[in-house]
């Protein structure tokens, strides 16, 4: 198995009157065709280091390298340029461009890229839409669609750029059960048959018991998974 992603050490402190340590010496290496879950307590760092796997944000100390390459000797073009062609975002609440249309948004990151042209751009965004049922919704805006549909033009958006790695972050943490079971098998097809990696954030324990591994966050640092029996049914330690 290929090494997609390797974190040693790292580490992110907020350096206010009083610092605050979001993330604290994580040590992880993730392989390619991986579906990851991301679990711990509220405020136990899950998303902080989410932001910095995705170089959506600097850590303060260690080092973090994708497919080999040390980004912190990137300045921040190589960042926004690795990161375009490499992570694709799905966030809790969608983040759409209410002015655009669903075809319109999944192209937005094909743009920034530049590899394709318009017409490969529009004939893309179309077939990933389609893919995810959304044939008969490409022209409607974000206020026309229903929860479940935004979250799966946002996975479409993530997937624009054909990226190995996909950083969710409650991907299903605003939806019913019926959309959230529709978006974790669309994840889990991402990892099972187009070979993509999965790293997300959920405080859903069955999701995270479906996936192959399960990284518990307490108070920034990491329990390896050798040490799953030290979490309760409830994601928190015994102790806490």
């Amino acid at each position: 198995m290929n090494t997609l992603i390797e974190a040693t050490e790292l580490t992110r402190i907020l350096k206010e009157t009083v610092p605050v340590t979001l993330v604290k010496d994580i040590s992880l290496t993730i392989g390619e065709q991986q579906f990851v879950a991301v679990t711990g307590p509220s405020g136990s760092g899950k998303s902080s280091l989410l932001y910095l796997l995705g170089l959506l944000d600097r850590p303060t100390g260690g080092t973090l390298s994708i497919r080999g390459r040390d980004t912190a000797r990137m300045d921040e073009d190589e960042r926004a340029a690795t990161r375009l062609a490499n992570i694709g975002f799905v966030f809790q609440f969608h983040f759409l461009l209410p002015e655009f249309t669903a075809r319109e948004n999944v192209e937005i990151p094909m743009r920034k890229l530049g590899r394709l042209s318009r017409d490969e751009m529009c004939r893309r965004a179309g077939d990933l839409l389609a893919a995810l049922g959304l044939a008969d919704h490409l022209d409607k805006r974000p206020d026309q669609l229903s929860g479940g549909q935004r979250q799966r033009v946002a996975v479409a958006r993530a997937l624009a750029n054909d990226p190995p790695l996909i950083l969710a972050d409650e991907p299903t943490g605003s939806l019913d059960s019926k959309n959230s079971e529709q978006v974790f098998k669309i994840l889990e097809t991402l990892v099972r048959e187009q070979g993509k990696t999965v790293v997300a954030v959920t405080h859903d324990l069955d999701m995270a018991s479906r996936m192959d591994r399960r990284l518990h966050l307490i108070d920034g640092s990491l329990i390896t998974e050798a040490d799953k029996s030290m979490i309760s049914s409830e994601g928190e330690t015994p102790e806490s």
